[in-house]
Order: structure tokens, then C-alpha cells, then sequence
């Protein structure tokens, strides 16, 4: 199961994530970043919550990065041990923008 909790702020988009991140749920997730990200400059994912995330999350946050590659910026906060492994591993630790 995954919470999403959204805040829109103007060109500020805040995405807090609670649960598991995996190919049942990232379909939930990209669609409502679809719905959301036009006219985004500043997208932030917290990850306080977030238990566990799979291939299928990291194609979504994948996907989010390039549109705000296009647009703006993206930053992910409150990164878990288990999680920041995983983006290490895959190199996503690279991509992303980690705080």
C-alpha cells in the first residue's frame, strides 16, 4: 500500500510518500504526477515514510526527473538506510538530487 500526500504551492510541488513504492503502486504514483507536474519548478519527494521501493518506483522517479530536468528541479529528503541503498546500487544516487 502507498499513501500519497500532496501539497501544491504555486510553482512549488511537495509529494510526501508513505508505504511501499513497487509495481502495484508506481502506477498510482505516475499518474498523479501527470495530473500535477505542469507548471512545476520545484518538485520534492519526502521519503520519511517510505518503507520500500522497487524497480517499477525507481522508473517513475526516473520519469519525474527528466521532465523537471526540463522544467526545474527535483529533490528527494528523508531517505531511508535501506532505500539510499538501493539508489546507490542502481546508481540512482547519481541521478537524483539527495538530501
Amino acid at each position: 500500500m502507498l499513501n500519497i500526500e500532496k501539497n501544491k504551492n504555486g510553482t512549488d510541488f511537495a509529494i510526501a510518500l508513505e508505504g511501499r513504492l513497487d509495481t502495484t503502486t508506481a502506477p498510482q504514483l505516475e499518474k498523479e504526477l501527470k495530473e500535477d507536474v505542469n507548471g512545476v519548478t520545484e518538485l520534492t519527494f519526502d521519503f520519511a515514510k517510505l518503507e520500500y521501493i522497487s524497480s517499477a518506483g525507481l522508473r517513475v522517479l526516473l520519469s519525474a526527473q527528466k521532465i523537471m530536468n526540463k522544467q526545474g528541479h527535483m529533490v528527494i529528503r528523508n531517505v531511508n538506510d535501506d532505500i539510499m541503498e538501493i539508489f546507490e546500487v542502481t546508481g540512482f544516487s547519481d541521478i537524483l538530487d539527495i538530501e
